[in-house]
């Protein structure tokens, strides 16, 4: 891949970093805030255990793409990004332009989603 891309997608990737860690850390002081919170009844007690179930699935979910987007990151400092992880070939510029920290090509990740769920 061309220098001018490689530079592009890493800025996409790194403004998404910092996005991430953003988002994180507003999780946090939720939680935080709603720990604090007096809780008059059950309705508060089931509000409160709901939003922070769900604050808990988006910061896991924000915290494995993060994982991804240093992995493409390192992929790009040694020149091997936009190469699928399972099979070898090039990921395409379209998906990377949706996904840019995409590990697998379209095919590989189908499988790899199929293995994930056995």
């Amino acid at each position: 891949m061309e220098a001018s891309k490689l530079n592009y997608y890493k800025e996409i990737l790194e403004d998404r970093k910092k996005q991430i860690f953003k988002n994180i850390h507003n999780v946090s002081d939720e939680l935080a805030q709603l720990s604090e919170c007096e809780l008059n009844d059950e309705g508060d007690h089931v509000a409160t255990i709901t939003h922070s179930v769900v604050d808990n699935i988006l910061a896991r979910r924000q915290v494995q793409e993060l994982k991804e987007i240093n992995r493409a990151l390192n992929k790009i400092a040694s020149k091997k990004y936009g190469t699928c992880e399972m099979c070898g070939v090039d990921i395409g510029s379209q998906r990377l332009g949706v996904k840019p920290h995409a590990l697998y090509c379209i095919d590989c990740r189908e499988i790899a989603e199929k293995t994930e769920d056995i």
